[in-house]
């Protein structure tokens, strides 16, 4: 069956790979972009497949509209993809104010709601498939990338929810956590916080090395989007995908770290239960719980 695809920010990076791949496929894709002539290649190759809208992720009423024109012109949404998205690097005390805000809004309050917008159409179709491209930065922090990691975080803290509510609906949900890919991600995309002091052995460091051009990423942004057309064809995808052997390596050690951490404290962690209280997970009421949270 054809397949309908709504994707932000098809015009550059892993959504212009994407929404390659997803045209070759045979697929139909309401692509969004912020300038949709960077779109015209993608008209000319597939006029029958392609719908182009115009979509600033970063405005409700354009994203109400953005669902609208493309259930009205392809009659559903099977597959949205929240991708739009850049990253900034400095100092947490150092971002500018609008520096943090277009950074929750692109990053995070952007795929929040066009999700939103879509999900009325998935219930009713009882089917869909929800991609959230998030990052290994998702997962695990890491210095001078404070801002974006906090939205990535949070994405997936939403998708995590969200996908326990929408699974009696048929409709699963993905978090996709790349590491470096060969994108204009920490390119031309990449803005910096003014320099302060204090923070040259740490955030210093890392803007040193992304402004140097040393940085070459690992990952194929269009082995990343076969990949993506493969899973939404999967009658069983992932919570979490991450993507690229630096975002396995990242994640392996931070929960190793993790778990060093959560034994070395659990005396201090199990202290804090009431007197009058058994083990929560030991309980009825927490196997209950966990049977009903999924975890």
């Amino acid at each position: 069956m054809t397949k309908v695809w709504f994707i932000t920010g098809s015009s550059r990076g892993l959504g212009k790979s994407l929404t390659a791949a997803v045209l070759k496929s045979g697929d139909k894709v309401a692509a969004t972009a912020r300038n949709t002539e960077q779109l015209d290649e993608f008209v000319r190759r597939y006029p029958d497949q392609v719908h182009p809208i115009r979509l600033d992720v970063t405005n409700k009423e354009q994203i109400h509209a953005a669902v609208g024109d493309a259930v009205q012109h392809f009659g559903r949404i099977d597959v949205l993809v929240n991708n739009a998205g850049f990253g900034i690097t400095g100092a947490a005390e150092a971002f500018t104010d609008e520096q943090v805000q277009s950074q929750l809004a692109t990053n995070l309050y952007a795929p929040i709601e066009v999700t939103r917008a879509v999900l009325p159409h998935m219930r009713k179709q009882r089917s869909g498939r929800i991609l959230q491209i998030s990052s290994i930065g998702g997962r695990v922090g890491g210095a001078g990338l404070t801002m974006y990691q906090a939205a990535k975080f949070g994405l997936s803290g939403f998708s995590e929810a969200l996908s326990k509510e929408v699974a009696p609906l048929d409709i699963k949900v993905t978090c996709i956590e790349p590491g470096g890919f060969r994108t204009d991600w920490a390119g031309s995309s990449m803005s910096f916080a003014p320099e302060i002091e204090g923070y040259e052995q740490t955030v210093g460091g890392i803007r040193k090395f992304l402004e140097s051009g040393a940085f070459v990423p690992v990952g194929d942004p269009d082995k990343a989007a076969k990949v993506m057309v493969d899973l939404a064809n999967h009658p069983e995808p992932p919570l979490h995908l991450v993507l690229g052997s630096e975002a396995i390596g990242i994640l392996q050690r931070a929960d190793a770290t993790r778990q060093a951490e959560l034994e070395k404290w659990m005396q201090v962690s199990l202290s804090t239960d009431h007197d009058e209280s058994e083990n929560f997970f030991e309980s009825k009421a927490g196997k209950v719980y966990q049977i009903m949270k999924g975890i």
